[in-house]
């Protein structure tokens, strides 16, 4: 166990604590009030907690039915009686003139849009869909950006029961197909470019070559956003059309995510209607303390889990804000400025943001008035301890800072903010409630004050319904369960401490993440390998406290050639291009063989953990390997870099 700070940085005072929904949850139904028994109570008893979630917030009339008919992971099943509507709960009892989204970008300015014009937007999409012959079951996919109109699109597809998709306008052709075609979706919803930077970027050549590589399209349907026309004519539905639901069983996609491994395509993940909405309402009101005259913001794209999460808010009383651009442009004030401008109460962004930040000096509050700004949310990557100093010094020290962790596979927070807790330095506050989870050790030892595998013990509504295309089921199987039998694994490194908290220390598996968007090794890959000058590689996401992670690409060249500054760019253009340009290497190294396993498999996992001090002998059976030789390279670039 690493040294512990005794004293907290921020305790909620007791009036926070009594107007915390929390509270009220727990008092209203006979719970425990302090957090660490609430907490284990909703593990102990997981039908009567999912239940009290159901009935507080009044999800449906009358008797649901059972809650869990069977508990096993994989195969859960909840709710198999209730029908429901994610986005008839979005629009349950709202106010048309309340203000429910404030966005902006490097396009436009801050401006809003209220309840009554997110419904009538969210019902002439859904009558455009309609005709286009979009129904139950179907798939709409979008390559949008994180802008006003994408969120209508969205409900709308949702109110049908059809089922939604996304990906950011920043991802290239290759990495958008390998997302979308696997789903078959019917209509394609396609900006025709975006600005970022400073620079505009047209995206009318990228639509066309997804478009041409997803037979099962019928139509694709024209946003513009560059050239400011909006949807293309004869889309929309008329103005005074009704919004409509339609109600399908608990369990029937909502969305399908992306979350990809280290072979194959990116795994399609389905979620249920009910298993998001009712894990979203407890993640919103009882962690996220959302509430009518709050202002949430996240900074994220249409290609990351968290703009599933943002558009979560809107079950709750608060209003969100967008931002679509780019966070460093013209400089690292951008966003604290758009904190200052939207009146922003929940600052959310990315650990390497607020590391970004730290370097550069920036000085969030000079000549801009925070004083609504009340919490900072943290994710992405573990936020290092002097990530928390410097939301202290600089935003203020009565900041409720949540650093969290969760992911795309659940489309939520494992453990993070609990709003009447203290916070430690670089510590996450606690469990989630009914998120059972815990430090495993090798053999499936439950380790307190150690570092372990992040395991769940017991089934969450917004575990993956199935992957698409997984008829049997084995590809979910071995994403999460092939470690230890029956648990979820979900492949990151954590501590479980003495007093409850918990501190993440980066993917134990060889996943790629950036700034929260997380892409497989074998898309990168893909790209690399597409130049003739490569014959092999290797890559792997290394943490680095206090800033980005180090993404080092090492490559295999083929004879005759050397690894030249022009090189190094048309890789990094290369994956920029196929991938996405979060993905772009932080550096580039040429080695003479990528070490790899007597079957052939490429030794990401054990490379990384060298890298990352471990032993050679300890990280891998050199019996097991096909060239042990080839770590030797590793070993010696762990001590140059120590």
């Amino acid at each position: 166990m690493t040294d512990r700070d005794s004293e907290p940085l921020w305790e909620p005072s007791p009036e926070r604590i009594e107007r915390a929904a929390i509270t009220r949850f727990a008092r209203e139904h006979g719970l425990p009030g302090d957090y660490e028994s609430l907490w284990r109570w909703s593990v102990e008893d997981i039908r009567r907690f999912w239940r009290a979630i159901w009935d507080h917030f009044e999800v449906g009339e009358g008797d649901p039915g059972p809650v869990l008919t069977d508990a096993s992971m994989p195969g859960a099943v909840w709710f198999p009686e209730a029908r429901v509507n994610f986005a008839r709960h979005v629009f349950r009892d709202r106010d048309p003139d309340e203000i429910a989204i404030r966005h902006a970008s490097e396009l436009r300015e801050l401006d809003e849009v209220s309840w009554g014009e997110l419904s009538e937007q969210t019902a002439r999409i859904r009558a455009g869909l309609q005709a286009l012959g979009v129904g139950v079951g179907d798939r709409v996919v979008a390559y949008l950006p994180n802008i006003a109109e994408t969120i209508p699109a969205f409900l709308a597809t949702a109110s049908l029961g059809a089922i939604w998709s996304s990906a950011a306008p920043e991802f290239g052709p290759r990495s958008v197909i390998d997302r979308f075609a696997q789903i078959e979706p019917k209509v394609m919803l396609a900006v025709d470019g975006y600005r970022y930077g400073g620079k505009d970027f047209d995206r009318t050549a990228n639509v066309e070559a997804i478009a041409a590589e997803i037979p099962s399209l019928e139509r694709v349907v024209r946003f513009g956003y560059l050239d400011g026309s909006g949807w293309e004519d004869g889309f929309l539905g008329p103005e005074d059309v009704e919004l409509d639901f339609t109600d399908v069983p608990f369990d029937h996609p909502l969305w399908v995510l992306y979350s990809s491994g280290t072979t194959g395509l990116p795994k399609p993940i389905v979620h249920g209607q009910g298993g998001i909405l009712l894990e979203l309402l407890k993640k919103h009101h009882l962690h996220l303390d959302a509430k009518a005259g709050d202002r949430i913001f996240w900074f994220t794209t249409t290609g990351w889990m968290m703009w599933n999460f943002l558009v979560g808010v809107l079950l709750t009383d608060a209003s969100i804000v967008l931002f679509d651009g780019n966070p460093g442009h013209p400089d690292l004030d951008t966003l604290w400025q758009l904190a200052a401008d939207a009146e922003i109460t929940t600052f959310g962004t990315s650990a390497s943001f607020i590391a970004s930040c730290m370097k550069a000096g920036v000085e969030p509050g000079d000549g801009r008035d925070l004083s609504k700004l009340g919490a900072v949310g943290s994710t992405g990557s573990p936020l290092a301890p002097e990530g928390f100093t410097w939301i202290y010094d600089h935003i203020g020290s009565d900041t409720w800072l949540f650093s969290t962790s969760g992911g795309t596979d659940v489309c939520t927070a494992f453990v993070g903010g609990v709003p009447i807790l203290p916070v430690y330095r670089g510590e996450l506050q606690a469990r989630a409630l009914a998120s059972d989870l815990h430090a495993f050790g090798p053999n499936g030892e439950d380790l307190i004050g150690e570092v372990g595998e992040l395991v769940i013990t017991q089934p969450m509504p917004s575990m993956p319904v199935f992957f698409w295309g997984d008829d049997d089921g084995s590809r979910l199987r071995e994403s999460y369960y092939d470690t230890y039998p029956g648990v979820w694994r979900h492949g990151d490194w954590i501590e479980i401490t003495e007093r409850g908290t918990a501190i993440i220390y980066g993917r134990s598996d060889s996943t790629i993440n950036r700034g929260g968007v997380r892409m497989g090794t074998s898309e990168i890959y893909r790209a690399v390998l597409s130049l003739d000058e490569i014959t092999d590689a290797l890559v792997v996401d290394l943490p680095r406290e206090g800033e980005e992670n180090w993404m080092p690409l090492f490559v295999v060249l083929a004879d005759g050639v050397e690894l030249d500054a022009d090189l190094t760019k048309r890789i990094a253009k290369a994956v920029r291009e196929q991938c996405s340009p979060r993905h772009v290497p932080s550096e580039v190294k040429a080695i003479a063989e990528v070490p790899r396993t007597l079957s052939g498999k490429v030794l990401e996992v054990p490379v990384k953990r060298i890298l990352m001090g471990t032993e050679p002998d300890k990280a891998a059976s050199r019996e097991s390997l096909a060239n042990p030789e080839a770590l030797d390279y590793f070993a010696a670039l762990a001590k140059e870099t120590d």
